[in-house]
């Protein structure tokens, strides 16, 4: 079977948020169905004040296998994924992938990606494994994400090099076994969550290499913020586990 074997035989649907992306959305759906022309897309449009949902709406109606999902308020990345999880599992898909609008996740590497779900609950497109790279990232950028992973790394006790990485594709088995209800994580700290949540419910993780390009036009949604509360939330996270299996040891003593 070929590396893009995954999608030929399982109903593959790619969420990509938006927020003021109307510059790069058109051409990040025409390079996802250039190399991937079997798989769905999914626009959940935060209420995009430049038009970015009414610009999908065409393109949705001039291509059946784009729909867009229109929310009314800008509440958070975490909340736009799992809005569209939900309905990518209602809808019945087998393989969900997240994805970014803006041009930063190469969707010529998603064949790669849906092709490790034949032996894998979660595949994360990673920078930081062997062939993974970076492409006109600032350096404080990127040893800010080299550190955050760092500390996930540590705190958590994951082997996962690129936990915070938002290219990724979870089989719906995964998203069905996890409370989604209960994640409240946004920006990258939301990546962390669920790939947390999944390796605690036992499901096999893979990192498969890819490029990561810095996008060309519009603004980063990272913030102070986001970095505040994911540097919180891990480190509580890590220390009630090993609380926990503390606990667990002087109980069966």
């Amino acid at each position: 079977m070929g590396e893009s074997g995954a999608a030929r035989d399982e109903a593959v649907l790619v969420v990509i948020p938006t927020y003021n992306e109307r510059d790069t959305i058109g051409a990040v759906l025409e390079r996802l169905h250039t190399a991937n022309p079997d798989v769905d897309a999914l626009i959940v449009d935060d209420g995009s004040p430049d038009g970015t949902g009414e610009f999908a709406d065409k393109l949705a109606a001039a291509d059946p296998r784009i729909t867009v999902l229109h929310r009314t308020e800008k509440a958070g990345l975490g909340v736009a994924y799992i809005a569209g999880f939900l309905l990518a599992l209602e809808r019945s898909y087998d393989i969900i992938v997240e994805m970014d609008a803006d041009g930063s996740h190469p969707p010529e590497r998603l064949p790669a990606i849906l092709a490790a779900t034949e032996h894998a609950d979660l595949v994360i497109g990673s920078r930081y494994v062997p062939g993974g790279k970076l492409v006109n990232w600032p350096k404080y950028r990127e040893l800010l994400s080299r550190g955050a992973n760092l500390y996930a790394k540590l705190a958590l006790g994951v082997r996962i090099r690129d936990i915070t990485a938002g290219y990724r594709a979870y089989r719906a088995e995964v998203l069905k076994n996890l409370p989604l209800d209960q994640v409240e994580s946004h920006g990258y700290c939301f990546q962390v969550d669920l790939s947390w949540r999944t390796v605690l419910a036992g499901f096999r993780v893979v990192e498969v290499p890819i490029t990561f390009t810095e996008r060309e036009s519009g603004q980063s949604k990272m913030s102070g913020s986001i970095m505040r509360e994911a540097m919180f939330k891990i480190g509580r996270w890590g220390l009630g586990h090993r609380l926990r299996q503390l606990r667990g040891l002087f109980t069966r003593e």
